[in-house]
C-alpha cells in the first residue's frame, strides 16, 4: 500500500476504532449500571425496544432523508407477529420474530411504492395517518389481535429448551442491538450507502449514474421496517402482553430525535440516543412528570451547541486530545 494510502485511511481506521472503543464503554457502563435491579433491567429492555426502533429509521431517515412516519405500525406488526403465533397458534416465538421482519418489510415495502412520489410533509402527513389507521385496525381485529384488550402470556423464547434469566434476556438484547448498530454503520460506509446519501443530496447525478434513487430510498424503508418489527418484538417477549396502545405515535417522534441526539454520523447514535431519552423521560430524579419537557431541553441544547450529536462532541474533544498522525509519512 503507498503512502497516500495509508494517510488517508489512518482518520477512517481511528474513527472506526473510536467508534468501537465508545461502543464497548457505553455496553460495559449500562450492564454494570443495570445489575440484579428489576426496573433497571426493564429500563435497558425498553431502551433496546427504542434504539431498534431508531436503527430502523436510521437508513431512510438520516440516509436517504425520507421521513417516514409509519414505524409504530411497523414495531406493532413485530409483537403483534410474536404473540399471535406463540400463543394462539403455539409456535416458538421465534418463528414470530422472523414472521414479523417479512410482513413489516412487506407492508413497507407497498406503502413505499404507494408513495414513492410523494416526500417531505406530504410523506410524513401520509404514513402517518397509515400509523393511526393500523392502531385502530388492531383494536377491531379481534379475532387475530385480541381487541383493546390484546393478548398476553406471551412466552420466552428459549434456546434449546432452555429459558434463560431475566438478565441474560437483557444482556442478549444489549447485544443484538450492538450487532444490528455495527451492521447499519458498515452498511453506511458501503457503497450502497453512499450511494443512497448521494441521492438524497443529488438525486439527478445519482440518476445518471444508472442508479434509481427510487429503489434505493423503497430498499431503506424496507430494510428498517424489518429492523424496527424486531424492536417490536424484543419489548414485547420482555413485558409478555401487547396492546393496540402499547406502540403509539409517541414512539415515532421519539425515535426521530434519538439520532439527532446520539450524533447521525454514526448509527451509533441511535442506541446511544436511546439510553439517553430512556434516562432524561424516565429515569431522571424529580422529573418523572415532565420528562418530555425535559427531553425538549436536551434536544435544543444538543442542537445550538452539539450539532453532530454526542458522539461528534465526543471527537471533537478526542481529537483536540489526541494529536493526528493524518500527516506522517513514516
Amino acid at each position: 500500500m503507498s503512502d497516500t494510502a495509508l494517510v488517508t485511511a489512518r482518520p477512517a481506521v481511528r474513527t472506526a476504532l473510536g467508534e468501537l472503543v465508545v461502543g464497548v464503554a457505553v455496553v460495559a457502563v449500562v450492564l454494570l449500571w443495570m445489575g440484579p435491579s428489576l426496573y433497571r433491567q426493564d429500563l435497558v429492555f425498553l431502551a433496546a425496544t427504542y434504539a431498534l426502533v431508531a436503527l430502523g429509521m436510521y437508513l431512510p431517515f438520516v440516509l436517504a432523508g425520507s421521513l417516514s412516519m409509519a414505524y409504530s405500525a411497523y414495531a406493532a406488526l413485530g409483537a403483534y407477529a410474536v404473540a399471535y403465533l406463540s400463543v394462539e397458534k403455539g409456535l416458538s416465538p421465534w418463528w414470530g420474530w422472523l414472521t414479523g421482519t417479512v410482513i413489516a418489510a412487506g407492508v413497507a415495502l407497498v406503502l413505499a411504492m404507494a408513495t414513492r412520489k410523494l416526500s417531505g410533509f406530504y410523506l410524513a402527513a401520509v404514513t402517518l395517518l397509515f400509523a393511526i389507521a393500523f392502531e385502530h385496525w388492531l383494536g377491531d381485529a379481534t379475532t387475530i389481535t385480541g381487541g383493546a384488550s390484546g393478548i398476553s402470556g406471551i412466552p420466552v423464547p428459549t434456546v434449546f429448551g432452555w429459558e434463560p434469566p431475566r438478565y441474560a434476556q437483557v444482556v442478549a438484547a444489549v447485544v443484538f442491538v450492538c450487532v444490528v448498530a455495527v451492521l447499519i454503520d458498515r452498511l453506511r460506509r458501503s457503497p450502497w450507502g453512499l450511494a443512497l446519501s448521494a441521492a438524497r443530496e443529488n438525486a439527478p447525478a445519482v440518476q445518471s449514474a444508472g442508479i434509481s434513487p427510487t429503489h434505493l430510498t423503497v430498499v431503506a424503508l424496507a430494510a428498517g421496517a424489518a429492523i424496527a418489527s424486531t424492536g417490536g418484538a424484543l419489548f414485547t417477549v420482555s413485558v409478555q402482553a401487547v396492546t393496540p396502545e402499547t406502540f403509539g405515535l409517541d414512539l415515532v417522534f421519539l425515535a426521530i430525535f434519538m439520532p439527532i441526539i446520539g450524533g447521525r454520523g454514526s448509527a451509533w447514535g441511535a442506541p446511544l440516543g436511546a439510553l439517553i431519552v430512556v434516562a432524561v423521560t424516565l429515569n431522571m430524579p424529580g422529573y418523572q412528570g415532565s420528562g418530555e419537557l425535559l427531553l425538549a431541553v436536551v434536544v435544543l441544547v444538543i442542537l445550538l451547541l452539539a450539532p453532530g450529536g454526542v458522539i461528534g462532541w465526543a471527537r471533537q474533544i478526542l481529537e483536540r486530545l489526541v494529536p493526528s498522525r493524518a500527516q506522517d509519512r513514516g
